[in-house]
């Protein structure tokens, strides 16, 4: 599958293991390389999934200056958007409690953008999912907290990991997408290539 690929070096631009899990999944050879201290900040005028895809873009563009000719790019943000308001990674113990607390129970969406890039060309794009929550108890928060690794995980949660299984009522929308890669969509815009 995806032989259409084959003229390219596919390089992923994340840290992310499930963003690398996710890719391995394809079944397309590819490598990463990650630069350290991309700017990730973005003009306070974007909302909802129009922020990861800028950041994504942002991402990419600071790789662009390094980029050969047949390398692909592949760049991505991932937020949870509560209410109107980013929830990011937490910077802590405290501040990952703290935005458990306010998912729980809510609705919230989660948005990634991707972005695909060449030295000749760059396409991005955005996937939301929608996400219900069930109360969590306090106990409930911290016992995820102090087990697992909320910190690196927009809106303190890793769909996959226990809170999850005991968290999440619903999901509309792609479950990979929730977990940092909307690998069907993404698939299927490769597959355009």
């Amino acid at each position: 599958m995806l032989d259409n690929l084959k003229k390219y070096d596919i390089i992923l631009a994340s840290n992310s293991p499930r963003r690398k899990e996710l890719m391995s999944g394809l079944g397309v050879d590819y490598v990463v390389r990650t630069l350290p201290d991309v700017n990730e900040s973005y003009p306070d005028t974007l909302v909802g999934g129009e922020i990861p895809e800028y950041i994504s873009r942002e991402k990419a563009d600071a790789y662009r200056s390094l980029m050969r000719p047949r390398e692909l790019l592949i760049t991505a943000d991932t937020i949870v958007w509560l209410n109107g308001k980013v929830l990011g990674k937490p910077s802590g113990r405290e501040e990952a409690i703290k935005m458990l607390r306010a998912l729980s129970g809510k609705s919230h969406q989660v948005f990634t953008g991707v972005c695909l890039t060449t030295t000749d060309w760059q396409k991005s794009f955005t996937v939301a999912s929608d996400v219900q929550f069930d109360d969590l108890s306090d106990e409930e928060i911290e016992y995820y907290v102090d087990r697992y690794r909320p910190m690196d995980k927009a809106g303190a949660y890793g769909v996959q990991e226990w809170i999850g299984y005991i968290g999440v009522k619903s999901i509309s929308g792609s479950f990979f997408n929730i977990m940092g890669l909307p690998i069907q969509k993404l698939y299927v815009e490769l597959k355009k290539l």
